[in-house]
């Protein structure tokens, strides 16, 4: 099972040199795989939980294909209904081919509503549209001779039946985000009825869990997957790995914007967990 990390783009302290930190941080600890998360206008509703600066995905994972030279990068979760299709098709193909083959495209229906009014792409429709935008980026990547995408692996993200039917159908892989391991345990269980009843393989699923490292124990029927002491973390990790999870991204943002003025306090947890993962791998 390989681990990745969710890079804050966006908030007061985010800037191209911190950029380069996370980058250099998380490829030199040894991850697999950098995402970064989308948002085209800073509404107020979105600025509640991802205030600007925003930087945009695409741009800034160009930017860091150059930058880094082995791990992956991707999208957690690009929103498919705010751009054209093709405009989507072709920024990712050219970015696979520019990062080496290191493009994973993480996609998602999105929820900020007055985002969607700024854009003038209708609320209502953001399913329909990700459904309908997924299809037209697979066609557009059959023409070999002018995108040249090879084979971009799309997460398809969101927790609904309707979610894990665009898995089944559309996606590479299942993409939920910060959970309880009871629900997921629910939700995967659905996740193999939805694909019986399709007559469809179930997908494999790549979870972005949070990364929230305490002192001690915490407790509760609350406790969503990587939050508390290591020893807890690395449980839900090795949970994680025997229900089949392909990938594990680490998401160190927990909701304050004065975070992404000081990196180093996540830096600091992702070096101790990718440092307990690797003595975990090699006992």
């Amino acid at each position: 099972m390989k681990l990745g990390v969710n890079v804050p783009n966006f908030g007061p302290g985010t800037r191209p040199d911190v950029l380069r930190g996370w980058a250099e941080t998380v490829e030199g600890l040894g991850f697999d795989l950098l995402m970064v998360s989308d948002h085209v206008v800073v509404t107020p509703d979105v600025a509640e939980q991802y205030p600007a600066p925003f930087y945009e995905p695409f741009t800034t994972l160009s930017w860091l294909a150059a930058i880094t030279t082995r791990i992956r990068l991707g999208t957690t979760v690009l929103i498919l209904p705010y751009r054209h299709p093709l405009l989507t098709a072709r920024m990712a193909a050219n970015l696979q081919q520019l990062s080496g083959g290191r493009l994973v495209l993480g996609v998602g229906v999105g929820w900020a509503r007055q985002e969607f009014e700024a854009l003038g792409v209708p609320y209502e429709r953001r399913g329909a549209l990700t459904d309908e935008h997924l299809r037209a980026i697979r066609l557009a990547w059959r023409d070999e001779a002018d995108y040249r995408a090879g084979h971009v692996p799309i997460w398809v993200g969101g927790g609904s039946d309707a979610a894990l039917r665009r898995a089944v159908l559309l996606g590479d892989a299942w993409h939920p985000l910060r959970f309880t391991l009871p629900w997921l345990d629910e939700r995967l269980d659905r996740l193999s009825a939805v694909a019986e009843s399709l007559g469809r393989p179930a997908p494999v699923f790549a979870p972005r869990i949070l990364l929230r490292l305490t002192g001690t124990p915490v407790t509760g029927e609350g406790r969503r997957a990587g939050e508390g002491s290591l020893d807890q973390i690395m449980g839900d990790l090795e949970r994680l790995r025997l229900l089949g999870a392909e990938t594990v991204l680490l998401d160190p943002f927990h909701g304050d914007p004065e975070e992404t003025n000081h990196p180093e306090t996540a830096w600091h947890m992702l070096e101790a967990v990718a440092a307990a993962y690797t003595e975990a791998e090699q006992s």
